[in-house]
């Protein structure tokens, strides 16, 4: 599978394909497109939990999320990257226990609402 981050991928072939056969694609993608990242392998599979959130549909806020911020002008890459940071954040806080909000899924839905484009470009500016 060829991966292209500003197309979404077919959800039920990205879904069959093994974890690092989805790491290989978006480190392939990168690559391809000349993007000089400090560790590809990690922002890899930060794209890989996003996407793979995505595959999932309904079952996440995350697709409609995505929608949201490509409704607000970034493109899906941008907005891939947008939603990888809040998840990144959470999986930090959550291995160095500073996570006490309670139910997990619920912080990450509340922080996926209030994510915006605009919040995002002043982060990445």
């Amino acid at each position: 599978m060829r991966y292209e981050a500003n197309e979404h991928p077919h959800s039920e072939i990205w879904l069959e394909l093994d974890e690092t056969e989805r790491i290989d694609a978006v480190m392939d993608y990168h690559s391809r497109n000349r993007v000089k990242l400090e560790n590809p392998e990690l922002h890899a599979m930060a794209h890989v939990l996003v996407e793979n959130q995505v595959a999932l549909g309904e079952a996440t806020s995350v697709p409609a999320t995505l929608d949201r911020l490509m409704g607000e002008g970034l493109d899906r890459h941008e907005a891939i990257h947008a939603i990888g940071s809040i998840l990144m954040s959470m999986v930090y806080d959550v291995a160095h226990e500073a996570d006490d909000d309670g139910d997990i899924n619920e912080k990450y839905s509340r922080e996926l609402a209030k994510l915006t484009a605009a919040g995002w470009r002043s982060q990445v500016e």
